[in-house]
């Protein structure tokens, strides 16, 4: 999917999978071992060390793509250390101050890392990094029925998604999507969750622009942790 591509979701399910509840109980029984990639490994020791003497908050910018939801996040959020990820180098590099707001250049409180997220979660989770919010917008829906352990409310990594951050947002214009996170974390507990359409004013991503441009309605899913 690409920037350009705006269409509306078109799934084969009309409702939450009905193998969700398997799906999360499996990866809540059988930790999750693969082993890490040297370069994820390497880039979060590069970022465990400054964390260790940040005296901030910390936030996560998860498959944060060409890093505007980073930059937007950092500005509104300026004492904070904000933290995107993304694992394509070709969107980390790509300059899109540009195309942006001037005032979300050269910002100093970001950090655009290339990692697979799949490790990258494990490692922070281990460390126990403060992170105060967790965000997760537009990522791939995956909309195929038989393809649920792609999402990430259906994979391996989900219960320790759920252990990083106090408050996680996600955002999609399938709003099926978030209903199934929303419904995979009460199998696990330990939050409340919201569903809402978003009333951001300036969109967050390149992707929630040309929704919004289409026509197309943005939602937002709040996970607030109570446990």
């Amino acid at each position: 999917m690409s920037f350009g591509d705006s269409k509306v979701i078109i799934s084969n399910q009309d409702g939450v999978h009905d193998k969700l509840e398997d799906i999360v109980q499996k990866h809540l029984k059988h930790r999750f071992e693969k082993p890490y990639s040297q370069h994820t490994l390497d880039v979060f020791n590069a970022l465990d060390a400054e964390i260790k003497t940040f005296q901030g908050s910390v936030i996560l910018d998860a498959c944060c793509g060409v890093g505007q939801s980073t930059r937007i996040l950092a500005k509104r959020n300026p004492d904070a250390l904000v933290i995107g990820v993304d694992k394509s180098a070709n969107r980390i590099d790509r300059n899109v101050d540009e195309h942006i707001d001037e005032s979300l250049a050269n910002l100093p409180n970001v950090r655009l890392v290339r990692a697979d997220l799949n490790d990258f979660y494990r490692l922070v989770a281990q460390s126990g990094w403060p992170i105060e919010q967790h965000f997760i917008l537009y990522p791939n829906p995956w909309p195929k029925s038989k393809h649920i352990q792609r999402r990430w409310h259906g994979s391996a990594v989900f219960p320790t998604i759920l252990q990083i951050g106090q408050r996680i947002e996600l955002r999609s214009n399938w709003p099926l999507y978030l209903e199934e996170f929303a419904a995979a974390t009460k199998i696990v507990g330990g939050f409340t969750t919201e569903l809402a359409v978003v009333d951001d004013e300036m969109p967050i991503t390149p992707f929630e622009a040309k929704y919004k441009a289409s026509g197309q309605i943005c939602y937002q899913l709040v996970l607030t942790r109570t446990a």
